[in-house]
């Protein structure tokens, strides 16, 4: 019994040798490596040997102490991120089902067999009934000739790593809409003040054109354009703060607290830390949780795949058995009780119904499904990051033009109105330049806004964010 064992361990391990004519390991292909034109932008060629700026903690880029404390407490306590921490705990319970895949599987069991014989039975003829009791403790093992169980421990595991660079990519995207969002509230703030402001200066406005209507110098209609401007800046004003209270809501969500609001700076004390440098295309294979993620999605398709090649092989078995066994209970623990058998051989599948063809083929379809999911994911994330550069680089020269436009209109405001007490404009040209003034003045302070945002847009595309 002991050489058929040893026999048949060393005619396992040699058959183990020719695993790897089945399962194959995961190269990726070529189509699938980042191209170098993968950003759409002429900086590329002057920053390739920079370092991305992905590999920079977000405390460096976002340097408000009130939006790092935000984004912490949102990191901690958001629910998307909680539940992502499940799911990589669940994907780790299987990874560790797969790594123990190797190990035979090993039960114990006790029984009292109690059997009534019929008369006319075999043994019917010497006993009425036979009471037996047994606790055999049994052993399974499976040789991993083909490589079935290495393929499915290494899909297990990049599952879990999947879900790691899941979670990963919820932080990174958590810390971009965090970002976004306080630079939005500050943003409204500055805005909100605008057009108080406003209202006071036209209200001013309003009474002075009564003041030039009573002494002739302008009519009714005059006064009631001038009016109009007013109630026009105190709607405006309700738009604003509504869309602030929303704004503060939504980033009170994604902390997982009820909405209220929250505190923040000024939007002048905002900037981003760092310069933002791209780095080079191959980086994002590395730096997006994302990309990583599609990867890690295509080799565990990959290795299924394997699986399932495998599984149209023998597979080779051991089991025994042993421990034991009596028909008294007095003499159970009896060395003359104690019992053992072994058992190794194989199992070729012939036919199951195409049960077994069919997996492997669902298996192929899915991992080239996988494939053309991580190639897309690739391309979405150049576009972001194309879209975030020239963005980033329009919003900057486009601030730099609405600051002087302001200038402008704000002069020629001062003009008009000192112009018009003189009797020497137009009350249009006044309200005209009046509400240019206010438009510009917002847009100045949306433009500096789209600034901010197109560099944590920028960031985000990167993969910034979940180091």
């Amino acid at each position: 019994m002991k050489k058929l064992l040893i026999y048949g361990f060393l005619f396992t391990q040699l058959l183990f040798l020719k695993s790897c004519f089945v399962a194959k390991d995961y190269e990726r292909d070529e189509a699938l490596e980042p191209d170098e034109n993968l950003f759409r932008t002429d900086e590329v060629e002057k920053q390739k040997d920079t370092t991305s700026v992905a590999r920079i903690s977000w405390r460096e880029i976002f340097t408000d102490a009130l939006l790092q404390t935000h984004i912490e407490e949102a990191l901690t306590n958001n629910l998307d991120s909680r539940i992502a921490l499940q799911q990589i705990m669940v994907a780790d319970a299987y990874f560790k089902e797969g790594k123990a895949g190797y190990l035979p599987e090993i039960n114990f069991s006790g029984n009292v067999n109690y059997q009534n014989l019929a008369p006319n039975s075999q043994f019917g003829d010497f006993f009425n009934s036979i009471t037996q009791y047994e606790a055999p403790v049994n052993l399974s093992w499976e040789a991993d000739v083909w490589g079935k169980i290495r393929s499915n421990k290494r899909a297990t595991q990049a599952a879990y790593l999947q879900n790691v660079a899941g979670h990963q990519a919820i932080k990174t995207e958590l810390i971009a809409q965090i970002a976004t969002l306080y630079f939005q509230i500050a943003s409204l703030d500055e805005q909100i003040e605008i057009t108080e402001k406003t209202i006071e200066t036209r209200k001013k406005s309003l009474a002075t054109t009564e003041a030039l209507k009573s002494s002739g110098r302008l009519t009714k209609v005059a006064v009631k354009q001038t009016e109009a401007q007013v109630y026009t800046a105190e709607a405006l004003l309700f738009d604003l703060k509504n869309e602030l209270r929303i704004a503060e809501n939504a980033l009170a969500i994604l902390k997982a607290e009820p909405p209220h609001q929250p505190e923040r700076n000024s939007l002048k004390e905002q900037e981003i830390g760092e310069k933002i440098a791209t780095g080079i295309p191959a980086q994002l294979l590395r730096n997006r949780p994302d990309v990583v993620a599609a990867e890690y999605e295509l080799i565990n398709a990959f290795e299924l795949t394997n699986v399932a090649r495998a599984s149209l092989y023998p597979s080779f078995t051991l089991n025994a058995s042993a421990g034991l066994q009596s028909l008294s209970f007095s003499d159970f623990f009896s060395l003359n009780s104690f019992f053992y058998n072994a058992l190794s051989g194989f199992t070729q599948p012939v036919f199951n119904r195409r049960a077994l063809r069919t997996q492997l083929e669902v298996a192929e379809g899915q991992k080239e499904q996988a494939a053309l999911r991580f190639q897309q994911t690739l391309l979405t994330a150049g576009q972001e990051v194309s879209n975030a550069i020239y963005s980033l680089s329009v919003f900057k020269e486009r601030l730099s033009i609405k600051e002087k436009e302001f200038k402008a209109y704000q002069e020629a405001f001062e003009y008009s109105e000192e112009l018009l007490k003189n009797g020497m404009a137009d009350y249009l040209e006044v309200l005209n330049a009046q509400e240019n003034m206010l438009n510009t003045q917002l847009e100045v302070v949306t433009n500096k806004l789209q600034v901010l945002e197109s560099s944590v847009d920028l960031y985000r595309a990167l993969g910034g964010g979940w180091q």
